[in-house]
């Protein structure tokens, strides 16, 4: 059982709440990843959890046991940190073994533990060799392996890709999460790296300015950020808010723009329609509209073709409407001029609808109730 529970976790630096009040649930076996930009306050989370901070508020449980008071040592824990942390002086299989022979266990249990260990990372054939003798990305594997060598309760892990190249991070990302899914123990991961984030998470908790904003599983805090800020930090590109005020043509609702620009809303949502006479914001992906040249129709958005990047899978479209920059991707083939008058076909089903002056999601009362889902699902 190595369940972690935090509850209203504070960490104060002087005059600076780093972790502020931070409750979150993670199961037994559970990868969650605690995402954010930089002085968000994830990694001074995790150092919470590692015993690594003492923390000024709140109580941390690991196991079923109260660790709050207890040293890093005494938690069943281990860590990979940021910066490799390997001993120059060692060989690899002197490095994966280093914490094992702390803990005085018996040398054939040291031998058998580090070549299993490295047998998982694919190291073995590295093991006489000296860090010094190893690439960046052998490095950051040894450092994994002397962490899941110790057969920890609780594996954290502080931005352990951060320091390799895109196509060596994306290599290791795959490789950690087979592993990870492999060891079964319980993980936390901090990252600022979104696609890091979304692709090996069970769970994905996004902090800003020390507090927990948003738990979920990754589609969920991707279609359903619970603010602006979730969803203006997730996705490349981010969500687009549009803003507009909520109105009434005869029986429909629609939104109506500075520009008088009027667009219908179908079936429009509760929250919406409470809103009527009231400025909304309207949040969308750019995966999430459709672009068309063929002129003047009811029920699109008009703009005007700003800039158009070929990615090569797909164009990305930045289009004025009414003096608000909008993004929209298209298929390669979709041939568009700069500055040619376009139509904005919405998903209606993929849209997400907030308050412009909190920035919260309308279907959320509030952040704090998004961060309530911080207990894990039900499995």
């Amino acid at each position: 059982m190595a369940e972690i529970q935090l509850e209203r976790v504070t960490k104060v630096f002087k005059d600076v709440r780093a972790v502020n009040d931070v409750s979150l649930t993670i199961r037994d076996g559970e990868f969650v990843v605690l995402l954010g930009p930089s002085g968000c306050g994830k990694t001074t989370l995790l150092r919470s959890i590692a015993g690594l901070e003492q923390i000024d508020g709140g109580r941390v449980h690991i196991g079923g046991r109260d660790v709050t008071n207890l040293p890093p040592r005494k938690r069943r824990i281990a860590m990979v940190f940021q910066s490799y942390a390997v001993f120059p002086h060692m060989t690899v299989f002197e490095n994966i073994a280093f914490g094992l022979r702390m803990a005085k266990l018996p040398k054939p249990d040291i031998r058998r533990r580090t070549e299993e260990a490295a047998a998982l990372l694919h190291i073995s054939e590295l093991l006489g060799r000296y860090p010094s003798q190893t690439s960046g990305g052998q490095r950051q594997r040894i450092a994994v392996a002397r962490a899941i060598a110790m057969e920890p309760q609780v594996l954290l892990m502080d931005e352990p890709l951060s320091n390799l190249d895109a196509l060596l991070r994306l290599e290791m990302r795959a490789e950690l999460k087979r592993l990870l899914a492999e060891i079964g123990s319980t993980t936390v991961y901090v990252t600022h790296d979104q696609v890091e984030a979304l692709s090996m998470g069970d769970r994905v908790a996004i902090m800003n300015r020390g507090q927990l904003v948003q738990v979920g599983g990754p589609l969920d805090v991707y279609d359903g950020p619970a603010d602006r800020f979730v969803g203006g930090f997730i996705g490349n590109p981010p969500m687009n808010f549009l803003e507009a005020t909520a109105d009434r043509r005869g029986s429909d609702v629609v939104l109506r723009l500075e520009a008088g620009q009027e667009l219908p809303v179908p079936s429009a949502p509760e929250g919406v329609v409470d809103r009527i006479g009231r400025p909304i914001l309207l949040g969308i992906r750019a995966e999430n509209i459709d672009v068309t040249t063929s002129g003047e129709a009811d029920g699109l958005l008009h703009g005007r073709a700003v800039v158009v990047e070929p990615l090569g899978s797909h164009n990305l479209v930045t289009i004025d409407v009414a003096g608000q920059l909008l993004k929209a991707t298209t298929r390669p083939d979709f041939e568009i001029a700069r500055d040619a008058d376009v139509g904005l076909r919405l998903d209606w089903s993929r849209a997400r609808w907030l308050d412009p002056e909190s920035g919260h999601a309308l279907e959320e009362a509030s952040v704090g109730a998004a961060a309530a889902s911080a207990e894990p699902p039900t499995p």
